[in-house]
């Protein structure tokens, strides 16, 4: 089911707005997509202006930067520890940005947007 980004149907005080015309195409959006752990899958899908996006619906690893070596290596997601946006996102395993996720590699905060960027780019803590 798609979402409508386009303007309410109320007032800020309650009342009615007349709306002088119908709903657009472009102020309709797609549903979020939730990254999880578990084997690598990925799906593309069409933007404004045919351009195409890559989102990612399982990962299993991610690209995990070491601040001290300056290098980045490709360790392996074991669980999601903690998920500011939602505590239940911990129990589902759902990444995205800001999450802390447990690794091989240790802890590190995911800075990517894996639903738009179709990889998962962390730094250690």
């Amino acid at each position: 089911m798609a979402t409508w980004q386009g303007k309410s149907k109320r007032k800020p005080t309650g009342g009615r707005l007349v709306i002088a015309r119908s709903k657009r195409r472009f102020e309709v959006s797609r549903e979020k997509i939730t990254t999880k752990v578990g084997t690598e899958s990925l799906r593309q899908y069409r933007v404004t202006g045919g351009a195409t996006k890559v989102g990612m619906l399982l990962a299993e690893y991610a690209n995990v930067m070491d601040k001290n070596t300056h290098t980045v290596k490709r360790a392996k997601i074991l669980s999601v520890k903690v998920n500011p946006s939602d505590p239940n996102y911990v129990q589902r395993n759902i990444i995205n940005k800001g999450a802390t996720i447990a690794t091989e590699a240790g802890d590190a905060v995911v800075t990517s947007r894996p639903g738009q960027n179709g990889a998962i780019n962390a730094v250690l803590l």
